[in-house]
Order: structure tokens, then C-alpha cells, then sequence
């Protein structure tokens, strides 16, 4: 073997393993390159898809002295707090149903003091966005106005209703201030107390939802009584009834 033959043979060397390198690195270009067109993917698909129709509450509920997801005078002889889920049938039945009769019988003269707190994510991860998202629209002063919407537009449990995407279009119907609401709920701000709402209302007795947990207090003595699912109104209005004989004020 001449030398001029070695040297031709590691040049042609050479050149195979520079050709060899490079396709390497274009394969890591086209990879690095399908990963983000993916991850893209996955950030702009979803605002693409169709949110559906967003329906509005049939009623509204005329609620004064609101306190975030609280309604009523805080002083009110008796408390009544509800422990519920946006994904539950049984709450939309309440929310729809019972309650305006409830608020504008006993919550608006000041008898009753009502509280709305999710039970966790109960039926599912849908149920943890939506009390978020109410929570967050609390901060603006619309608590009430995203829990009347959220039951209106509820179809069933863990089809879709509650979507991050849906939750946000649900915001804006509200005309929130969105860049605050986004940083909200994106950022998990009230996922502490949903967590702290699911473990009262589980110290307090409550395996379902909805249930109720009603208080007054009799000659220095609190005395509780669990309500448990949507009961007709006048169930509601035997107990606060029954309760407003034993303080004496009837």
C-alpha cells in the first residue's frame, strides 16, 4: 500500500464519520423539533377547540350583604353552611331550585347566614377547577355570579363542563379582569382551601353532597344540625323554624 493509498483511505474515513455526525445532529434537530411542534400543540389546541354553548342562569337570585361565598347578615341567630360540588346533580337541584326560596325567605331579613364551600374534588378533578375558579372570581366580587353560572351550565359528572378552557370563557362572560383571574386560578391560588374545605367538612360529618350543616346557639350553647341532600324547602323550613322556637325568637 502506497502512502499516497493510506491517505486517501482515512480521508475517505474521515469523511464518512464527519457525514456520519451530521446526520447524527439532524436527527437531534428533527427530535428536538417534534417535541416542541407537540408541546406547541398541546398549548394552542385547546383554546381551539370549541367551548360549546354557555348558557345563562334561568333566574337571578337577589342576594345582598354578600361576603365572598358568604350571603347575609354575619350576625344572623342562625348559620347555615352547605358543603357542595359544581359537578353534583343533587347541588344543581339545590342551587337552582331551593335556595332562592331559602335566601329570600331567611337569608335577606336576616335570619340566616349562608356559606357555600366546595367538598374537595369529591366527583372528580372538574369539581376542584370549578370551586377555584369560583373562589377566584370571588376576588372580584362575583363568587355568587360564577356559582350561578357554573350550576347552569353543569350536564354531568366529569363530561367536560368545567374545563380549564370552559372555566376561563365562564370568567369572561362574567367580564372579570381576566389577567387577575388567570394568575389566580393558574396559579393555584385557591387550591389550599379547597383541600381545607373537603377536610372540615369531613370533621363536621359530611359524606355527601350536598349536606348542610346548620348552628345556633340556645342559653350559650351551640347546637348543630346536619341537613343532608336537596331537600325540599320545606324541610329547610322546618329546622330554621324548629331552631328559631328554641333561641325564643318565635
Amino acid at each position: 500500500m502506497t502512502k499516497e493509498t493510506g491517505t486517501n483511505k482515512r480521508e475517505i474515513q474521515r469523511e464518512r464519520m464527519r457525514r456520519a455526525k451530521q446526520r447524527e445532529k439532524q436527527k437531534i434537530i428533527w427530535v428536538v423539533v417534534a417535541f416542541a411542534l407537540v408541546f406547541a400543540g398541546l398549548l394552542v389546541l385547546p383554546n381551539l377547540v370549541p367551548v360549546g354553548t354557555i348558557l345563562k342562569p334561568e333566574e337571578s337570585i337577589t342576594r345582598t350583604r354578600v361576603d365572598g361565598n358568604g350571603v347575609g347578615d354575619p350576625n344572623a341567630p342562625i348559620k347555615i353552611v352547605e358543603y357542595s360540588d359544581f359537578q353534583c346533580p343533587f347541588c344543581a337541584v339545590f342551587a337552582i331550585e331551593i335556595e332562592p326560596y331559602l335566601v329570600a325567605s331567611y337569608v335577606e331579613d336576616g335570619t340566616v347566614h349562608f356559606t357555600y364551600r366546595s367538598f374537595g374534588q369529591f366527583i372528580g378533578a372538574e369539581s376542584r377547577a370549578a370551586a377555584e375558579a369560583a373562589y377566584c372570581a370571588g376576588d372580584q366580587g362575583k363568587f355568587w355570579d360564577m356559582h350561578d353560572l357554573l350550576f347552569a351550565n353543569h350536564t354531568g359528572e366529569n363530561v367536560g363542563d368545567f374545563t380549564n378552557r370552559r372555566l376561563t370563557v365562564f370568567a369572561e362572560k362574567l367580564e372579570l379582569d381576566m389577567d387577575a383571574f388567570t394568575a389566580c386560578f393558574n396559579g393555584g391560588t385557591y387550591s389550599s382551601r379547597v383541600d381545607l374545605d373537603y377536610t372540615e367538612g369531613s370533621v363536621a360529618g359530611i359524606q355527601a353532597t350536598p349536606s348542610f350543616v346548620m348552628t345556633y346557639v340556645v342559653n350559650g350553647e351551640t347546637r348543630t344540625v346536619l341537613i343532608e341532600g336537596a331537600q325540599p324547602f320545606t324541610e329547610f323550613q322546618a329546622k330554621i323554624e324548629a331552631a328559631l322556637v328554641e333561641m325564643g325568637l318565635k
